[in-house]
């Protein structure tokens, strides 16, 4: 008997960790919808994806948009008519400046994405999840390990992912009643373009620039896709994948 088609969407599917999430649930036999602003990385994305013959649709979004999220679950209610999945990976970071330097629309652009766009996704999820048939589904949400734990100069990448952990909380606990599970997956140093820096150096706590240890971005997707294909009687909650020698854990 052939398996009953699982609808999943990526956001911030382009690149990095979207993407190479977007290609695991791919090989996982998701129907995977990336969702981003870039169109030519989604289109890229998708391509990737060809080697198996994976299903993935493009779906150019604004997630710091309501209405542009709006469209974007209304596209996949047309077309699938029904939501199995929600990765919200989509995030951006602010320069790396004193907080008494930081633009208020540098500010606001970080909370629109990392945090509004976060809800505006989660809200429509739930629309269509606690009406499908089956009803129930789950939500990812990508914390980052700035949601333990700061580095200099992020408020507002620092706030926003703090801000991510009690959405995930709240919406793990509202989400009950519907079935839908909600974890969050907080990632430190994986191998994308936000964080080449690091093989250069970044500022650490005493003010020093080193180096910093990496890891595969497609660890990364290997564990989102164990905490996708729980049942949902099973959720994750929280889980923390790292650089093995990232000094998170050490003393600042």
């Amino acid at each position: 008997m052939q398996a009953p088609l699982k609808i999943a969407i990526v956001t911030g599917a382009g690149s990095g960790i979207g993407r190479a999430t977007a290609l695991a649930l791919s090989q996982e036999n998701y129907t995977v919808v990336l969702a981003g602003r870039n169109e030519n990385s989604l289109t890229r994305t998708a391509d990737l994806s060809k080697e198996w013959n994976g299903q993935m649709v493009v779906c150019s979004t604004d997630i710091s948009k309501p209405e542009s999220v709006s469209k974007l679950f209304s596209t996949v209610s047309r077309e699938f008519g029904r939501l199995d999945l929600l990765f919200n990976n989509a995030g951006i970071s602010a320069p790396a400046i004193p907080v008494e330097e930081l633009s208020i629309e540098d500010w606001q652009k970080i909370v629109d994405v990392n945090l509004n766009g976060v809800f505006y996704c989660t809200q429509q999820a739930f629309q269509m999840m606690k009406k499908q048939s089956p009803i129930g589904g789950r939500i990812i949400n990508n914390g980052s390990v700035s949601s333990q734990a700061p580095r200099p100069n992020s408020i507002p990448y620092t706030a926003t992912k703090h801000a991510v952990t009690g959405l995930t909380r709240a919406t793990a606990l509202d989400g009950r009643k519907y079935r839908i599970a909600c974890g969050q997956i907080d990632v430190g140093n994986a191998e994308t373009s936000m964080t080449a820096r690091m093989k250069t150096g970044v500022v650490q706590s005493d003010h020093t620039i080193k180096k910093e240890p990496t890891m595969s971005v497609d660890n990364v997707a290997k564990a989102v896709i164990q905490m996708a294909n729980l049942p949902l009687d099973t959720n994750i909650l929280f889980m923390t994948i790292m650089a093995t020698n990232m000094p998170l854990v050490g003393r600042g």
